[in-house]
């Protein structure tokens, strides 16, 4: 498997961060910088549910659509989403229309309305800054214990599409733990960020 590669401005990247030119400004500017807020968290959850089965450069470029489609992920507006919403998203090409994943992102606002610490407390609680760097992709796992133990206390508490390889998923977006390869120009950038 590869390590880092470097991309045409002199720069060595993860080579998923190549791999398309929306990857660029995703692996540089976003993938892996600390989400420390509850909506941020609630979008990327519900973002990561929605990735799961496809690619994420599929979610990547619908993400304004669902933005739209679900009031900018304000759960408090989603938490009062009903049948006639469901029908509404299942028809809106600007996202991925699969019933269950819209039953649970409005089923996740609701649980996250039902935190009473909130959901970036619940999240954090599962960081992992001593996780290994990788050096190749072969490296990066699918899930770890950690991302198993976030997975079951999310369900615990309500939450729905969030097994252990969507809860890692969003660690590693989220900057729970730096899955930047040895070598990448943003491994180890978002340290002092992180909670």
């Amino acid at each position: 498997m590869s390590g880092p590669v470097m991309g045409l401005d002199g720069l060595a990247r993860c080579p998923w961060g190549l791999s398309a030119p929306d990857y660029i400004a995703y692996h540089d500017e976003e993938w892996g910088r600390p989400v420390t807020d509850d909506q941020g968290l609630y979008e990327r959850l519900c973002l990561e549910a929605f990735q799961s089965g496809l690619s994420w450069i599929t979610i990547l470029r619908k993400r304004e659509g669902f933005r739209s489609a679900f009031a900018g992920f304000d759960a408090a507006e989603v938490a009062g989403y009903g049948p006639d919403d469901v029908a509404r998203l299942l028809a809106d090409p600007a996202i991925v229309r699969n019933r269950a994943k819209i039953e649970a992102t409005i089923a996740n606002a609701r649980a996250f309305l039902d935190l009473p610490d909130g959901l970036a407390a619940l999240v954090w609680r599962h960081a992992d800054h001593d996780a290994p760097a990788p050096v190749t992709v072969a490296d990066v796992p699918a899930s770890t214990p950690g991302s198993t133990a976030l997975s079951k206390e999310l369900k615990k508490n309500g939450f729905k599409f969030v097994g252990p390889t969507t809860a890692y998923a969003l660690m590693q977006a989220c900057g729970l733990v730096d899955d930047h390869l040895t070598g990448c120009h943003r491994r180890g950038a978002y340290d002092a960020l992180r909670p």
